[in-house]
């Protein structure tokens, strides 16, 4: 049986330059030393909980994970999650793809956000040229150096370049296939982009004037794990014939084994999901079953580890009940319910991403944690 497929090859791609966009990071980025809004009591209250749960995990060397949406991006909240990673504050960082481009974008031009409505109308929505080549070419060569996907990007950004490696180490890598097959697929498909684009090895410089603003490369820079936990076809980067399915399969599988690999170390730590409604509690979800499993094979179990949920959406359960009857509209609070079930202390908070950041970066200003030596090798 025979389905037609489009061919991506056929689309007309845009110069990023000519696109408007919404947002600029040098007039919208949040300053690290900025005051949040005005707070209730009663939210300041949990606040205050959790910088003081976030104190105790790291001096006892347990693990502070923070999930995002884009949202904390294009909010201009990438100098902030770089302070957290300078401090020492987070263990690991994890988003979504949308997250990963908003940071690219304006590490490389300083803009991001396009207009979704009139550029769908006019045909020109995500079909940018620079955004789907050099993300997806990151990819490509990230896959193949066994790097992760917000690694990949990551030292894209830091390193204003990539290597592109020769075709005879190419072609050796994929005749030692029985050897190590994967590092051969991987290899085989670096290959058959740099033939199909003409690709030249050797390091390409790609230039990224405000990376300073970038949570990625900071976190590349540092050693810490930024991971990326995509969803086939919900990024404009996959409308790129540069586009690679099986590149991006692999950084996306080694990055959602090491976001599992580190909630199999939450026990006293904390997790904080900051507006990802789908992808932190489905990965974490997923993760928590799998890290559970094991500690119970070792006799062990995975608990005393505090979750802390912030988004806009209006709750008025208490989810340390547990879970609301379906006849509450809050039952249908989908990451709030699924973090309500996965053990640990949980809380939710409504509030504005830039207020949860900035509170709790304020009132922990004298707090720094050692970032392991182990971590920063891994950034080089």
């Amino acid at each position: 049986m025979s389905f037609e497929e489009l061919d991506r090859g056929k689309l007309r791609l845009y110069p990023l330059a000519e696109r408007k966009n919404k947002k600029r990071i040098e007039d919208d980025h949040v300053p690290v030393g900025q005051a949040p809004r005005k707070l209730d009591s009663s939210v300041r209250e949990v606040l205050d909980e959790a910088l003081e749960r976030i104190r105790a995990a790291r001096e006892h060397g347990r693990p502070v994970m923070l999930a995002f949406g884009a949202h904390a991006i294009k909010n201009g909240l990438g100098p902030v999650l770089a302070q957290l990673i300078v401090r020492g504050w987070c263990t690991h960082l994890a988003t979504n793809g949308a997250g990963v481009i908003h940071d690219w974008e304006f590490a490389f031009q300083g803009e991001t956000s396009e207009d979704v409505r009139a550029n769908v109308a006019a045909g020109s929505f995500g079909l940018w040229q620079e955004t789907g080549w050099y993300i997806n070419l990151a990819l490509n060569v990230g896959a193949y150096e066994g790097r992760g996907y917000g690694e990949s990007v990551g030292a894209l950004i830091h390193n204003d370049g990539l290597d592109i490696p020769e075709r005879t180490t190419l072609e050796q890598e994929i005749a030692c296939a029985r050897e190590d097959p994967r590092k051969a697929a991987a290899a085989a498909d670096l290959l058959d982009r740099i033939d199909r684009f003409g690709l030249e090895p050797g390091f390409h410089a790609v230039e990224h004037p405000f990376k300073q603003y970038s949570a990625q490369a900071a976190a590349f820079r540092m050693g810490v794990p930024f991971t990326s936990h995509p969803m086939f076809g919900h990024d404009i980067i996959y409308t790129h014939p540069m586009n690679c399915g099986a590149a991006l399969g692999r950084v996306a599988e080694r990055d959602f084994l090491r976001f599992a690999a580190e909630v199999s170390r939450l026990r006293g730590g904390v997790y904080l999901s900051v507006g990802s409604a789908v992808m932190s509690p489905m990965v974490f979800e997923k993760s928590m079953a799998m890290a559970q499993n094991l500690a119970l094979q070792r006799g062990e179990r995975i608990e005393g580890h505090a979750i802390y949920v912030v988004d806009l959406a209006e709750s008025t359960w208490d989810w340390s009940q547990g879970e609301p009857p379906e006849d509450r509209p809050e039952y249908y609070l989908r990451y709030a319910k699924t973090f309500s079930r996965m053990g640990g202390h949980m809380r939710y908070l409504q509030l504005d991403n830039r207020d949860f950041f900035l509170y709790l970066l304020r009132q922990g200003e004298g707090l720094r944690f050692p970032i392991s030596s182990d971590a920063q090798e891994k950034g080089r």
